[in-house]
C-alpha cells in the first residue's frame, strides 16, 4: 500500500445559542489526503481519535457520513475510522483542474453536532501521453527555409502537476529537430525545426516518430508518426479573429445548439490559404459534450449539459491551412445555472416503531434536505401537510428534526402518513414531497390461526422422500415478530416409529414433506398435529389435524398360487379322454397385493401345444376344452399362462400348466420324463412302501375305479364341472381372500392320486381335500408344518425321514 500524508486541522470549538437557545453546534474541521485508485478498504484517517472520541460515542451518536449531493461517497465511516469504499479516479472527478477536493459532513445525534471533513485526492501517474492522432501530416514546401518551425499537435495527459507531459523527443533524422516550448498556462509543446533545407527531387516524403514524456514514475509515454510531405512554399500561419474566446452556455441546452464559431483567416492562395478547424487540446469529458465544424468552425453541444456536473470547460481549438501550417486559439465556456433540480428529501433517522407513551416533544427522526441548484435556486422551505401530531424543527444547516406535538393512543389511531414538503426559492419554484409512515408499537394479544380447520393431504406409494406432501398456513394479525409464525410438528408415533420418520415440516413455510417413501400396503393413512407458533413474548399457539392418505400404485406383479412355481415337484392335470367342448380342465389361481384397479388380473395363454384345443377365461382362469378332445391330439399338453394386472403400466408373470389327456396313469408312455428326477439312493425305500399300499388297497381300488366308470358314462358333463381346491400348503403367507372382494371367488374340491415315479408301480389312493377347501369369508393361512413341495395328505403314513412327493398327478371327476 503506497503512503500517504494526513492533514488534521482540528479548530477551536464553540458554544452558540440560537434557535430558541436549545441547538449544540461543534464546528471542527478535519483535513485528509489520499492518493487516487487506493484499494476498497484503506483507512484513510481515525476520526474517532482525530474528534477525542471513542469508538463506542461514535455508535451511540449514530454517527455517519453525508455529503451535500447525490454523488457517490467513495468513503465511509467503519469503526471510527475513514474507510474508502469506492474506486476514486481523480481525473474523472476533477479533470485538469490542479486540486482536487471531496466534501463531507460527519453528523452526530443526541445532541446533534456537524462537523465538515475535507478528502484531498492526490494525483497518481495512471494515464500515458496520447496523441489527438496516430499520424500527424505536415506539407511542407521544399523553398522552406532553414530554421523553419512547424507547430506539432499536443499529446494530452489527464494527470495533472509533475504526472502531466513533461519533454518530446523526435526520432533522429537529416532534416528535423525538435523544439520543446511552455504556453502560459504551462502547458508543453513543441514544434519541428527545419534543420536542413529539403529537396523534393530527392526525397518527396519522410516519416518521423514523435514521442511524448510524462514525469510521473514510472514514466508512461505515447507516440505518433509525422509525415511530411515536401510541396511548393507555404508562409503564412491562420490567424483568428481573437486569441481566448469566451463564452455563457446555460445548462440542459438542446442538442445541436451552437455555442459560438471561431473564424481564422490565411492570407495565402489556393489550398494554402484554405482553412480547417479541428480540437488540439481537449479533456475526454468535454469531447464528449462538444464538437467543431471542420470547415465553418461552428462548436456544438453533442452532449447533457449539466451545471451540477461541471461548470467551466476549456477548449483549445486548432485552424490549420492545407500546407499544414496551424495555430491555436482558446475557448472557455461558462455554464450557467437554472433552477432544474428540485429539493430532495432524506431520512436520515427514524425511530419507528412509537412507543404510544412517548411525552410530547419526543424526537422520532431526523430530516435532511438538499438542492444541488446554487444561489436563490437553493433557499429550502420545509412544512407537513397533513393534522398530525407531529411537527418539524429547524436544526443544523439543511436538517430538521420530527418531533410529536401531542399524547398518542394506539387503540384511536394505530399509524400515521406523514407528508413532508419542500419547496426552494427559484423562478418558478420547484418542489417535492416525501412520505413517511408512522406506527405505533403493539402487544403480542393473537394466536396464530389457521386457514382451515383441518387439512387432508393425499400422497401416492413410492414418493421420492423430500417431496411435498401439502402445505399448512395459520394468519396471524399482531405485528413484526408478534406476528411471525413457526410450524412445528407435535411428536407422536405412526405404526409404532416416531413420526419424524415419516414428515418434517419446513418451520418458516409450513410445507410438510415426505422424509421416506411411503407403502400403501403397510399403512394406508395416518393423522398428524401441526403446531403454529408466533415468536411474541409470551409466543402463543394454536393446532390444527393433518390427515394423511396413501394412494396404491401398481408396484406389485400377480403372484401365482396354483400351480404352484415352488419347488421340485411339479403339477400335472389328468384330462379324460372323453371330455367335451366348454368342460372345465384346471384353473389358474393368482392375486396380486394392490388394490383397486391395480389388481383387477387378467389371463391369457401365450403358448400351447396345441393352439385350438383349450382356451382360458380371461377374468376367471378356468382352463376349458375350446373343441372335443380327440385320438389324434397329443396325450401330453403343455400350456403358458400370462397373467397380468390392469395397472399402468401393468404387471405381470407366468407360470406353466401340464396336461395329460389320459383315463388312467399305465397308458402314459413316459410320465418319468414329466417328473422330478428323484434321489436314487432312496428310490428303493420309496418302491418297496408304495407296493405294500398298493397291495393292502388293491382290491377297494377296483371296486372304485368300476363306479367311477359306470358314473362317467351315466352323466359325461357334470364330471367335469367340478373345481379344484389349493389346499393351503400353496397360499403364501399375509394373504386373505373375503368371498367377493378379492382375486380367489370360488372354492374347488378334487381327488389326487400319487405314484413314485415308476410307470408299473400300483396306485394309491388319497381322500379329498374337500375338508381343507377355504370357507367363504376366512383368511387363507399357511399352516406351520405344510411341506410346500409335498401335499399334508392325511391319509398317508409315511414315516419322519421320508423323502418328498415326486409328483403329484391331479384327476377330475
Amino acid at each position: 500500500m503506497m503512503e500517504f500524508g494526513r492533514i488534521l486541522n482540528v479548530r477551536s470549538l464553540f458554544w452558540t445559542a440560537f434557535m430558541a437557545g436549545f441547538l449544540h453546534v461543534c464546528n471542527c474541521d478535519l483535513t485528509y489526503s489520499v492518493p487516487e485508485e487506493m484499494k476498497k478498504g484503506t483507512v484513510v484517517g481515525n476520526i474517532a481519535k482525530d474528534l477525542g472520541l471513542s469508538v463506542k460515542a461514535l455508535s451511540d451518536r449514530k454517527a455517519r457520513i453525508d455529503m451535500e449531493s447525490e454523488d457517490k461517497r467513495f468513503c465511509n465511516l467503519q469503526g471510527g475510522q475513514l474507510v474508502i469504499t469506492d474506486r476514486i479516479d481523480r481525473e474523472e472527478l476533477c479533470g485538469a483542474t490542479p486540486t482536487c477536493t471531496l466534501d463531507y459532513e460527519l453528523v452526530l445525534e443526541n445532541p446533534l453536532d456537524l462537523h465538515r471533513i475535507t478528502l484531498q485526492i492526490e494525483d497518481i501517474n495512471d494515464n500515458p501521453p496520447i496523441f489527438p492522432k496516430n499520424e500527424i501530416k505536415l506539407e511542407i514546401g521544399e523553398s522552406a527555409d532553414k530554421g523553419a518551425r512547424y507547430t506539432l499537435d499536443e499529446a494530452q495527459d489527464s494527470d495533472v502537476g509533475q504526472n502531466g507531459i513533461q519533454s518530446y523527443a523526435l526520432e533522429k533524422n537529416d532534416y528535423f529537430t525538435l523544439a520543446l516550448n511552455s504556453r502560459p498556462n504551462g502547458r508543453k509543446y513543441c514544434e519541428l525545426v527545419l534543420d536542413k533545407e529539403l529537396d523534393r527531387e530527392l526525397q518527396q516524403e519522410l516519416k518521423l516518430l514523435l514521442t511524448a514524456f510524462d514525469g510521473g514514475s514510472p514514466q508512461r509515454s505515447g507516440t505518433a508518426v509525422i509525415r511530411v510531405v515536401v510541396l511548393d512554399a507555404n508562409d503564412n500561419l491562420p490567424v483568428f479573429t481573437e486569441g481566448i474566446y469566451k463564452v455563457a452556455l446555460p445548462e440542459n441546452s438542446p442538442l445541436g445548439t451552437v455555442v459560438l464559431t471561431v473564424s481564422a483567416t490565411d492570407t495565402d492562395e489556393g489550398a494554402n490559404g484554405e482553412v480547417t478547424y479541428e480540437f488540439s487540446h481537449i479533456s475526454v469529458k468535454a469531447a464528449r459534450l462538444f464538437s467543431v465544424d471542420e470547415l465553418k468552425g461552428d462548436i456544438k453541444v453533442i452532449g447533457s449539459i449539466d451545471y451540477e456536473d461541471k461548470a467551466k470547460y476549456e477548449l483549445w481549438v486548432k485552424a490549420k491551412d492545407g500546407a499544414g501550417l496551424a495555430s491555436d486559439a482558446r475557448i472557455d465556456i461558462e455554464i450557467t445555472d437554472v433552477n432544474d433540480n428540485a429539493p430532495v428529501i432524506q431520512i436520515k433517522s427514524l425511530n419507528v416503531p412509537i412507543p404510544e407513551n412517548v411525552a410530547p416533544g419526543t424526537e422520532v427522526g431526523i430530516i435532511n434536505v438538499q438542492d444541488k441548484d446554487t444561489g436563490g435556486n437553493k433557499h429550502i422551505h420545509c412544512s407537513i401537510q397533513q393534522n398530525a401530531p407531529f411537527k418539524l424543527n429547524p436544526s443544523i444547516k439543511n436538517y430538521y428534526t420530527l418531533v410529536t406535538t401531542a399524547e398518542l393512543d394506539r387503540e384511536l389511531v394505530g399509524d400515521y402518513n406523514v407528508t413532508i414538503m419542500a419547496r426552494d426559492g427559484g423562478s418558478p419554484p420547484l418542489s417535492s414531497s416525501k412520505t413517511i409512515h408512522l406506527y405505533l408499537s403493539d402487544v403480542n394479544d393473537n394466536p396464530p390461526v389457521f386457514e382451515e380447520q383441518s387439512y387432508s393431504a393425499y400422497v401416492s406409494e413410492n414418493n421420492k422422500p423430500g417431496s411435498s406432501v401439502c402445505s399448512v398456513t395459520a394468519r396471524d394479525p399482531d405485528w413484526r415478530q408478534n406476528g411471525t409464525v413457526f410450524y412445528s410438528l407435535l411428536p407422536s408415533e405412526v405404526n409404532g416409529v416416531p413420526l419424524s420418520s415419516y414428515l418434517s415440516i419446513n418451520g418458516d413455510t409450513g410445507v410438510i414433506h415426505a422424509v421416506r417413501a411411503f407403502d400403501y400396503e403397510q399403512f394406508r393413512s395416518f393423522k398428524v398435529q401441526v403446531v403454529a407458533r408466533d415468536n411474541g413474548s409470551p409466543p402463543l399457539s394454536s393446532n390444527v389435524t393433518v390427515s394423511v392418505f396413501i394412494t396404491d400404485e401398481n408396484d406389485n406383479s400377480p403372484q401365482i398360487l396354483y400351480p404352484t412355481p415352488e419347488g421340485n415337484s411339479f403339477m400335472t392335470e389328468m384330462v379324460p379322454k372323453a371330455a367335451l367342448s366348454g368342460s372345465l380342465l384346471s384353473k389358474v389361481i393368482a392375486v396380486d397385493a394392490d388394490s383397486g384397479q391395480n389388481a383387477w388380473l387378467s389371463y391369457q395363454i401365450v403358448k400351447s401345444t396345441d393352439p385350438g384345443l383349450f382356451t382360458i377365461g380371461v377374468h376367471s382362469g378356468e382352463i376349458r376344452a375350446q373343441r372335443d378332445i380327440s385320438e389324434s391330439d397329443s396325450m401330453k399338453q403343455n400350456l403358458v399362462i400370462l397373467v397380468k394386472d390392469n395397472g399402468q403400466p401393468s404387471l405381470s408373470t407366468t407360470c406353466a400348466v401340464y396336461l395329460l389327456i389320459s383315463d388312467n396313469l399305465a397308458e402314459v408312455p413316459e410320465l418319468k420324463d414329466m417328473s422330478y428326477e428323484e434321489n436314487n439312493s432312496k428310490l428303493t425305500s420309496y418302491l418297496i412302501i408304495a407296493l405294500v399300499s398298493v397291495s393292502t388297497f388293491f382290491l377297494t381300488f377296483i371296486i372304485l375305479i368300476i363306479a367311477v366308470r359306470l358314473c362317467h358314462r351315466r352323466k359325461p358333463r357334470l364330471l367335469f364341472d367340478g373345481a379344484v381346491a389349493i389346499p393351503s400348503a400353496y397360499l403364501p403367507p399375509n394373504y386373505a381372500d373375503v368371498d367377493g372382494t378379492g382375486t380367489l371367488r370360488s372354492t374347488y374340491n378334487y381327488d389326487a392320486y400319487m405314484t413314485t415315479g415308476s410307470r408299473t408301480s400300483d396306485f394309491k389312493f388319497v381322500t379329498s381335500f374337500n375338508d381343507n377347501t377355504l370357507p367363504s369369508g376366512a383368511t387363507l393361512k399357511r399352516s406351520p408344518g405344510d411341506n410346500s413341495e409335498c401335499l399334508n395328505f392325511t391319509s398317508l403314513d409315511f414315516t419322519e425321514n421320508a423323502s418328498k412327493c415326486s409328483t403329484l398327478v391331479n384327476i377330475f371327476f
